[in-house]
């Protein structure tokens, strides 16, 4: 089930110009090894009001749940030492020191636009196709071969690799 989550139940303007209206504040979020929390890209992750997320983050990944952050999101995680220990991505070299002064991760920083590494996926906003595709992965929402299909698809566009991902996904009993 899919929910979007915030600390109060205001309607959210994003910087994409939509209006998303919280279905659950953050004291809300099961804390179960099969949860998922997508932090979404913004320039506001510096504000202590988001403080209460990535604590619950942090509560998450030492369950061995999952976090994905893209983009900005990355900063809040820097900000509470999320990134120190794991290998991580974000919108390159010297962005997170430049934006968290309290980040050590340095030596596991991975200059490529998605990594994914003991249940955190991160990426930078060139990266959100790659991180969508890790996140899939991460779920086993695809069969393997169906997830190369479906990344094919999306990120050529040709119709070929449309018609190979319909293959993969059509019932068997079709003829």
């Amino acid at each position: 089930m899919l929910k979007t989550v915030s600390y109060s139940k205001e309607p959210i303007h994003t910087m994409g110009g939509l209006t998303v209206v919280p279905d659950c504040l953050i004291d809300d979020i099961a804390i179960k090894e099969t949860s998922v929390l997508l932090l979404p890209g913004a320039d506001t992750w510096s504000d202590p009001k988001h403080g209460a997320i990535i604590k619950k983050a942090s509560e998450l990944l030492s369950l061995g749940a999952t976090v994905g952050a893209i983009c900005g999101a990355t900063v809040a995680l820097a900000n509470f030492g999320l990134l120190d220990n794991r290998r991580h991505t974000s919108n390159g070299q010297g962005f997170l020191e430049m934006f968290s002064p309290a980040y050590k991760g340095q030596d596991l920083y991975v200059d490529k636009p998605s990594v994914a590494d003991n249940n955190l996926i991160t990426a930078n906003p060139t990266g959100a196709l790659l991180w969508a595709k890790q996140i899939i992965e991460h779920l086993g929402v695809f069969q393997a071969n169906t997830l190369e299909f479906w990344y094919e698809y999306f990120s050529t566009g040709k119709a070929e690799s449309f018609f190979a991902l319909m293959q993969t996904v059509a019932p068997n009993n079709e003829k």
